[in-house]
């Protein structure tokens, strides 16, 4: 990697790029097919070069006549190296299928092309290689058996292009070829512009002068030099130090581009094939996913519940369990529903597709695709499991986004997550989440917290629930306290989001909350005569007594009240706004409380500031009732403090 920076136009230049991929059996000639193309030998290491077989991936570019260079990945075709083959196809945006002439479709060959399927690459080509080495007559056979082979996939329609890498026969033609297929694609409209970058890593290593290098297919977004990293699934924060693309210094990497990125802040020991640079906080870690699978018509074996497979995603793979949600077992050409338990977690998005393989023997047996990268648990063979995920596999991105925040709400998720973590670079996002806000399908508080409407209904049940405990219990009572209440169906949520969603709860009607007493809306305390005559003593008392009024404890002996019956009292005419707590102990009828208001906001007018002693003496009060008064107006933010003095708020 050069430390200087080369001009270049790559961040300039509009349009999509794109990977151009081999596939194929071993030894059909894909390495040598690629150094006819590019001039260059993607065999590197010393064990290829000797045993005349690919076994690590390779890489090279073939510049278009318009300029632009394109990345061209070497797989292995070898049986062995499938997991090696995996860790480029994932990118590969244009396949070349090579087929050789003298041995035609093999093994390996439908192997790799279901492989392709399953990654849904969009188009391809079928290279029928080693041209010199048969007749026309055969080379005609073999090209009819290919077409029946590829018969139903992306290939079916795509043409089959005669090349011999050792005679020159065809390469020219199917330069043609890629060049048109690759104009095709950059001179589409391109895609919004995703919010988040990715590139997974196929090779890692040190050089000297510069430290870690990783390199990749850029799946996703743009990187730039100076950008902050996080290298998943080890949550390892780097920066980007230099960029390569094709061998040439670059500011930017794009998404289609093969790059090198020297990375500041981790180590080359820390990073390995399978992990992912994203940007930071774009992803997030997860050991259960919901996906639909998807069996290979031509499989041969059958996935069963809790069967164990490896899942190929990116450029690695982890092991993992598959929990079947509708049926016990799936066999060649199914598809189903289902949740991967992870041996380890990964850092995934919703729409990836992956390849699943048998554990043993390894075999590919289908792929599947990612719906939510961070479900609940479901209820295997439940009458809403089709429902629910038929919405996450097919629904409108509203339908996706109500469903996501329904089963999110338990964690009080904050929209800004929802949007990156489950719906980076989806379109209408915005939109359908503002629908849904205007039909009152999910409730948004000013700091971001977002609920579905069930959640406000179980957290309503729940209410009810202990209030109807609580009354049967303290029939006197006007209610609960509305702090116990909040602890107790909403235990360690932070006070401002549980009280937002305590009102939310107020508003469907079950539960009045007032003067912070919860009660059900339904409730009504019945009185005896007794009971009357200690309601009617307490609000005579506190209207007679004015602002020098007698404590709570005075007031309960004055009246020589049973503790309880007078506690319960006291309650009901808070509640009802009959009597104002200023304290636990300090209590003024409502009367004279709005009148003390009246009195604050007048000399307010007049002096501007409000002192204690002059507040205390318009009252013609003691220090104790005015100092309780002004607190209690700071407290429900009527007032602020300005020096020694208060102002009106506002």
């Amino acid at each position: 990697m050069n430390s200087h920076q080369t001009n270049n136009d790559f961040s300039l230049r509009r349009g999509r790029y794109i990977i151009i991929g081999t596939a194929g059996h071993v030894d059909h000639g894909k390495t040598a097919l690629i150094k006819a193309l590019t001039g260059t030998d993607t065999d590197r290491l010393a064990e290829e070069k000797k045993r005349g077989i690919t076994i690590e991936l390779g890489f090279a570019s073939l510049l278009t006549p318009d300029g632009r260079r394109i990345g061209i990945i070497d797989v292995p075709g070898h049986e062995r190296f499938v997991g090696n083959m995996l860790a480029g196809a994932g990118s590969i945006g244009i396949a070349m299928l090579i087929v050789a002439a003298d041995e035609g479709f093999m093994p390996q060959t439908r192997e790799h092309l279901d492989i392709l399927r399953l990654l849904n690459v969009p188009r391809g080509v079928v290279v029928l290689t080693k041209m010199d080495a048969v007749d026309p007559d055969w080379a005609e056979l073999v090209k009819l058996d290919i077409a029946e082979q590829v018969e139903g996939t992306f290939l079916e329609d795509a043409p089959i292009m005669p090349v011999s890498a050792h005679t020159g026969q065809g390469v020219d033609e199917l330069k043609e070829l890629l060049y048109n297929m690759v104009a095709d694609v950059g001179g589409r409209v391109d895609p919004a512009p995703t919010t988040a970058f990715r590139l997974p890593i196929d090779r890692v290593f040190t050089m000297d002068g510069f430290g870690t290098v990783v390199t990749g297919t850029v799946t996703q977004g743009q990187l730039a030099v100076g950008d902050e990293v996080t290298v998943f699934p080890q949550l390892l924060p780097a920066r980007v130090r230099n960029i390569q693309v094709h061998g040439e210094s670059a500011e930017v990497a794009h998404s289609g581009q093969r790059a090198a990125v020297n990375l500041g802040g981790v180590k080359y020991t820390e990073i390995e094939r399978g992990s992912t640079i994203a940007t930071p906080d774009s992803m997030e870690l997860s050991h259960l996913l919901d996906v639909a699978v998807t069996i290979l018509p031509n499989c041969t074996r059958e996935i069963k519940h809790n069967s164990r497979l490896h899942l190929h995603h990116g450029s690695g793979s982890v092991l993992c369990r598959v929990m079947l949600m509708e049926s016990d077992k799936l066999t060649a050409g199914q598809s189903g529903y289902a949740q991967l338990l992870l041996s380890s977690p990964l850092g995934v998005k919703m729409g990836d597709r992956t390849v699943l393989r048998f554990f043993s023997p390894m075999e590919t047996v289908g792929g599947a695709v990612i719906l939510d990268p961070h479900p609940p648990r479901h209820k295997r063979k439940d009458a809403d499991i089709p429902k629910v995920f038929a919405i996450k596999e097919q629904g409108s991105v509203q339908d996706k986004l109500s469903l996501i925040i329904a089963e999110q709400s338990e964690n009080l998720p904050k929209i800004s997550r929802i949007r990156r973590v489950f719906f980076d670079n989806c379109a209408g996002v915005a939109e359908a989440e503002q629908r849904l806000i205007d039909r009152g399908e999910i409730h948004l508080h000013q700091s971001g917290v977002c609920v579905y409407r069930d959640y406000i209904s179980a957290i309503s049940a729940r209410c009810v629930a202990e209030l109807t405990a609580f009354h049967s219990a303290n029939p006197l009572a006007a209610g609960m306290r509305a702090i116990e209440l909040r602890e107790r169906v909403l235990p360690g949520t932070e006070g401002a989001i549980a009280d937002w969603i305590l009102s939310a709860v107020a508003e469907d009607g079950q539960v009045k909350l007032s003067a912070g007493i919860a009660s059900l809306a339904s409730f009504a305390v019945k009185f005896s005569p007794a009971q009357q005559k200690l309601v009617d003593g307490l609000t005579k008392l506190y209207h007679d007594t004015a602002y020098a009024s007698p404590s709570f404890d005075e007031a309960m002996t004055q009246l020589g009240a049973d503790k309880k019956a007078f506690v319960q009292a006291m309650e009901m005419l808070v509640s009802d706004g009959t009597l104002v707590r200023l304290t636990d102990q300090v209590y003024l009828h409502g009367e004279h409380y709005s009148s003390a208001w009246e009195v604050f906001v007048k000399l307010a007018e007049e002096r501007g500031e409000v002192v204690l002693g002059d507040f205390r003496d318009a009252l013609s009060t003691s220090r104790k009732y005015a100092v309780a008064l002004l607190e209690y107006f700071d407290l429900r933010k009527l007032t602020r403090k300005v020096g020694d003095g208060r102002v009106v708020s506002g």
